[in-house]
């Protein structure tokens, strides 16, 4: 008896979605970038982003959609590490620490690990 062979992941996957209109296409793939970027504990770059969506999409033009409807959320989306990441927005700081949710003590660095890391950062610019 022959083995069917399925299809991989990578065969079914619709990045394009040609069947789609073109505003419920783009609307598609902002869901679908802004799931990977969520779902990932680092920050998710561009060709990571290339494999959920099609060819005719315009990565950087998404990403401008998405930081534009996130303009009145606590979070926001933003490049770091050569890659993209959701990130509490600053001023919600103080309701994050009443939450209990994070350590709010920081670093307990002795002035000598302070300039060290300083140093470090500095020289890595």
């Amino acid at each position: 008896m022959a083995r069917v062979r399925r299809p991989s992941a990578e065969e079914w996957y619709d990045r394009d979605l040609v069947e789609l209109p073109p505003e419920l296409r783009w609307r598609e793939w902002i869901l679908r970038v802004e799931a990977v970027i969520f779902a990932s504990p680092t920050p998710v770059d561009r060709e990571i982003l290339a494999r959920v969506v099609g060819g005719a999409c315009n990565l950087d033009a998404l990403i401008d959609d998405i930081q534009h409807e996130l303009a009145d959320r606590p979070y926001e989306l933003v490049k770091v590490a050569g890659g993209w990441q959701h990130r509490t927005r600053a001023r919600m700081a103080g309701a994050v620490r009443a939450s209990g949710l994070v350590d709010s003590k920081g670093l307990d660095l002795s002035e000598q690990e302070g300039l060290v890391l300083m140093a470090t950062a500095y020289s890595s610019r």
